[in-house]
């Protein structure tokens, strides 16, 4: 018999590509979270995914599997979400994006819970495509991201901002108006490991023959920013971040943006649960002008 804590096993492992990181997600240990996939393979009488030393594949069976699992956890998550609806009608389940900094996170809900009385707001935070995959499965009803072109859920807009070069105020270069991308070979430099444009930022500096030389990698925006201002290395971050100690610069070159909005869950919403996240949705655009920010030096 198959259990839906399997399944949930299942599409942590899918969505991390990791046993270990999976497990950090479910919140339990590697090998209890071993021995339930391994149950659920013996359910099914195939192998979902194929180990080796440092990757986990999904096997060609896991592949079809994947969409059946999500589809059994979304009605169970709608039937869930149904009950605790009406015994709290002022349930929100939000999806924040990690990359979004976590003051801009919360003057959005501090604004929010002082209009709302009696609000639960239950939270969830992940990659662009960690929050879709929960969206999917009927598990959030609305999530704070990246907007992208041809995305079929309702979207609303929210602001604009690019990605620029975060460097510590003591560096020979923080005095610069702009950065050319040559000036950083060899420099010791901090990666952001959830970042959504990880891949176009190492193309950006392939491309140019530039290698800085990595020091740390870290899948906490605000502890590489720490890092910056302690002069461990640079790194490149979307505009809203700032900290004491750390300058903001363009990089020549550099002209990566992203658009940050609102996503709706493509599950009918109706009623009282409609009314939430529309004066939700209202009442964040009105406080963007507290998240403004001064503008990168160009």
């Amino acid at each position: 018999m198959i259990e839906n804590y399997q399944l949930k096993y299942f599409l942590a492992v899918v969505e991390t590509g990791s046993f270990t990181k999976a497990a950090e997600r479910v919140y339990v240990t590697q090998p209890t979270l071993s021995a339930g996939i391994k149950k659920l393979e013996t359910n099914l009488g195939t192998r979902l995914f194929d180990r080796s030393a440092k990757r986990v594949f999904l096997t060609e069976n896991g592949t079809r599997f994947v969409e059946r699992a999500k589809a059994v956890l979304h009605q169970l998550n709608l039937a869930e979400a149904a009950m605790k609806t009406e015994d709290t009608p002022k349930l929100l389940r939000l999806g924040i994006l990690m990359t979004i900094p976590s003051q801009s996170v919360q003057q959005i809900l501090q604004h929010f819970y002082r209009e709302e009385a009696g609000l639960i707001t239950e939270l969830f935070e992940g990659t662009e495509q960690e929050i879709l995959n929960r969206m999917d499965e009927g598990r959030i009803d609305l999530a704070l991201t990246v907007l992208r072109p041809g995305t079929k859920n309702k979207t609303i807009s929210l602001y604009k901002e690019s990605y620029s070069l975060a460097i510590a105020n003591h560096h020979p270069l923080a005095n610069a108006k702009s950065i050319n991308p040559s000036a950083l070979a060899n420099e010791p430099t901090i990666v952001r490991s959830r970042c959504e444009v990880l891949s176009e930022t190492s193309r950006f500096f392939t491309d140019r023959n530039v290698r800085p030389r990595l020091v740390y990698r870290t899948a906490q925006d605000e502890r590489a920013l720490a890092m910056v201002a302690a002069g461990v290395g640079f790194t490149t971050m979307p505009d809203h971040y700032r900290a004491e100690g750390v300058t903001r610069l363009r990089m020549d070159g550099y002209d990566i943006e992203r658009e940050i909005g609102f996503v709706f869950s493509e599950h009918h919403l109706s009623g009282e649960k409609s009314e939430l996240l529309e004066r939700f949705v209202t009442l964040t655009k009105s406080s963007l002008p507290d998240m403004a920010y001064e503008q990168v030096r160009v």
